[in-house]
């Protein structure tokens, strides 16, 4: 017993290395990294390993091609069942009717400039419509830009120039005053004025009712924007000591007079600007023109007129303007690219399944004259 306890507890280094610390259980013991042993820590859990043989793999080609290709088909055509109308009214060709307000408008602008464009509508729209407005070559998606806002300040909070946040610079303070809404985001806001004219048999215009509620998601409306004091209706004593983005006309408080729901920070049309956009090309929506009759259509087909109020210039950064009308379905607005995927994803795998069987079919018929005996 006292040999084994002394050879546990020797301190003789040989060779050149310390003597091994004790193995037994006491307060000097090193302690084991082997992972404990369990079916999770020692990989012992149960799993499935499937053998893919061609009996499971042909009919799963087959299936998905029966599949994907006729729900491929049905998302096409109602996408292509949905009716759209666009109009580019940025005033790049000279011969364009906005084009003395593309050539001369700036940013430093004080009076607007007007345009007007006829145009005709082959096929009535039945249902609701709704008006986009499109920019092209508009980095939305640029880091600094996405981050240049203050979304504490968006929600009700204190527009005291010392709490904003640095991301809104150089858009954080104007003369010393803090910026309502602060950021680059804010600051570039979509300010031109879309009405629509229908041209009746006898010529006279008669104006297009456009809906600017109900434009907004839900949560951004009511959770994530609101307006400074609570209820308080008087939102020029909410926003007292603040001032305007640079490139505004007009203050928060002064973006639909009209309307107090629809006004400061919860007005519908700064918080669909305010959702940047994914794409350098992007279309947000404007107005929404409702459905009055069953009997008949919301723009009946026939001759329109689209009168613009041009505040807002993209020349300056190559950048394009257009204006949307369009149907939609229960699918969402007009776009094919999901209807292409499944049908193309269907055929890829159907035609795989057939290759695949002839090859099978081919070399198991082989394999099986082999295997006969002489």
């Amino acid at each position: 017993m006292a040999a084994m306890m002394a050879s546990n507890y020797s301190t003789k280094e040989e060779d050149g290395h310390p003597a091994a610390a004790p193995t037994h259980g006491g307060p000097g013991a090193v302690k084991s990294k082997k992972p404990d042993n369990t079916a999770f820590k020692q990989q012992r859990l149960p799993a499935w390993q499937p053998i893919l043989t061609a009996g499971t793999v042909l009919p799963a080609f087959f299936v998905i091609g029966l599949i994907f290709i006729p729900i491929g088909i049905g998302l096409y055509v109602t996408s292509n069942n949905i009716k759209e109308l666009e109009i580019d009214y940025t005033g790049v060709d000279i011969n364009s009717p906005c084009y003395e307000c593309a050539s001369n408008f700036t940013w430093n602008s004080t009076t607007s400039c007007n345009c007007s464009i006829n145009f005709i509508l082959e096929q009535p729209f039945e249902s609701n419509v709704f008006m986009y407005y499109g920019l092209s070559n508009f980095y939305q998606n640029h880091r600094r830009y996405v981050k240049s806002r203050d979304d504490s300040q968006l929600n009700g909070g204190s527009s005291d120039k010392n709490s904003l946040s640095r991301e809104c610079e150089p858009y954080r303070t104007n003369d010393g005053k803090p910026i309502a809404p602060c950021g680059a985001i804010a600051n570039s806001l979509f300010n031109d004025t879309l009405e629509l004219y229908y041209i009746d048999s006898n010529g006279t215009r008669n104006l297009i009712p456009l809906v600017k509620k109900g434009i907004a998601w839900w949560t951004d409306k009511h959770v994530k924007f609101r307006n400074p004091g609570g209820n308080n209706n008087d939102l020029t004593a909410a926003f007292n000591g603040t001032t305007k983005p640079v490139n505004w006309r007009k203050p928060v408080y002064e973006l639909d007079t009209s309307d107090p729901e629809n006004n400061g920070f919860i007005n519908e049309d700064l918080i669909v600007w305010m959702r940047t956009a994914a794409l350098p090309t992007f279309r947000k929506l404007y107005r929404i023109i409702q459905k009055k009759s069953s009997t008949t259509p919301t723009l009946p087909s026939g001759k329109y007129v689209l009168d613009i109020t041009y505040n807002y210039p993209v020349l300056s950064f190559n950048g394009r303007k257009r204006m949307i009308l369009s149907t939609i379905s229960w699918m969402g607005g007009k776009n094919p690219f999901l209807g292409i995927a499944y049908m193309t994803v269907g055929s890829v795998c159907f035609f795989l399944g057939v290759v695949l069987l002839i090859i099978h079919h081919k070399y198991d018929n082989r394999n099986n004259s082999a295997d006969i005996p002489n």
